[in-house]
């Protein structure tokens, strides 16, 4: 069978893109009260124009203390004429508007967000500097109503679909890791107890919006840590979520914010430049010691193709291909393979309108060098340094 045509029009659940190409989600920086700005709106716009079929608004924390600072979106109506303007200025592109939608859990920072971070169960945050509270079963049940209603949230501002955070050991990420998730009650222990948030949170974002939105989850293949969440259980909870009809897609991803960050990005660590955002003695300690949290992992392209591949094989569920594509011959590859879509980021971020160039000639290539330094600029506008 011929394999679909990468830059053709396709469904993802009940919304019709022009073409298989996802901006991915990647925190912009550009909301500093918490709020949709004309520069947040620009910064998606570009890519929009630039030709993707869904550009990715992120992060879209469910509630206040789920924000990874006091900056971030959190949905709630005072949110809903930006968010609005957002869609309205990505729909005049052409493009279709997705707003990612989650918890972060043990990676948001307490000291921002005067309010105490939530975990599985209690340790220490270097990002707040201080201890995180284990959810109770009370604050559970909150979440998961909440990610409900920012669906609802969603739909009102005229998205066209959600994306849940399942990844990067934000909350129910978290809770799928052994490594992180000590509980003994019935959120910890066997996997289909780490799991049961997950699906939690999925079936109440399908309840939600029904087949008016796509769903899609962001899900890890393996934390990338001893210890952590694998891919055997991926798998297995992959098959879960299927079996469940409570998402259109799963976006493949790994990796740990809390724990190790460069293993979802490879190329270079930029260390120095990490450091360079932060006051004394912070400024001194990352520059010492910043080399064994930001670990180098030598780039290649389609990197997490490999281990993507297990779950195409496991699953009739459409998978979208993320990490490290820069052209249309592994795009083509993607497609060859039984990817329903792929995802870009860094190459975007380099290059906005760089889908429009590929769809143009098919020997044209990312620019991104996959030097990373875009990744301190998250903190005054995410940019790529060299464009």
């Amino acid at each position: 069978m011929t394999p679909p045509d990468v830059f053709a029009p396709a469904r993802l659940g009940p919304v019709r893109l022009r073409n298989r190409v996802i901006k991915a989600a990647t925190f912009e920086g550009r909301t500093p009260d918490a709020l949709v700005t004309d520069e947040l709106i620009e910064y998606h716009r570009r890519p929009a124009r630039g030709g993707v079929g869904m550009t990715t608004l992120a992060y879209c924390a469910v509630s206040p203390e789920g924000r990874t600072d006091r900056h971030q979106i959190w949905m709630r109506p005072d949110a809903v004429p930006g968010l609005r303007r957002f869609t309205a200025a990505i729909h005049a592109e052409g493009a279709a508007a997705c707003a990612q939608i989650g918890h972060a859990g043990p990676v948001a920072n307490a000291a921002s967000n005067r309010l105490p971070a939530l975990s599985p169960t209690r340790r220490f945050s270097p990002l707040g500097m201080r201890l995180t509270r284990a959810a109770t079963a009370a604050d559970l049940d909150r979440i998961v109503e909440a990610h409900a209603s920012a669906a609802r949230t969603a739909e009102e501002a005229g998205f066209d679909a959600v994306e849940v955070h399942f990844g990067h050991n934000y909350l129910v990420s978290a809770f799928l890791s052994p490594r992180l998730n000590h509980r003994t009650d019935g959120f910890g222990g066997s996997l289909a107890n780490r799991a049961r948030l997950a699906r939690e949170v999925a079936r109440a974002v399908r309840d939600a919006v029904g087949d008016r939105l796509a769903i899609t989850a962001k899900l890890n293949m393996d934390d990338g840590v001893p210890g952590g969440f694998w891919l055997d259980e991926s798998l297995e909870v992959a098959r879960w979520l299927e079996a469940d009809g409570s998402v259109d897609a799963l976006e493949l991803t790994a990796g740990s914010s809390l724990l190790n960050p460069m293993y979802l990005f490879t190329g270079d660590a930029p260390v120095r430049e990490f450091a360079a955002r932060f006051p004394q003695p912070a400024r001194l300690g990352l520059r010492l010691g910043g080399r064994f949290f930001l670990r180098e992992y030598p780039f290649r392209e389609a990197y997490l193709l490999d281990r993507a591949r297990q779950f195409r094989a496991a699953l009739r569920l459409p998978l979208i291909l993320l990490g490290g594509i820069t052209t249309v011959e592994t795009m083509n590859l993607a497609m060859a393979e039984g990817f329903a879509f792929v995802a870009l980021a860094r190459a975007l971020l380099r290059e906005p309108d760089l889908v429009n160039r590929m769809r143009a000639d098919a020997s044209t290539r990312s620019l991104c060098v996959h030097c990373n330094r875009c990744m301190p600029t998250i903190y005054g506008g995410t940019h790529c340094v060299l464009a």
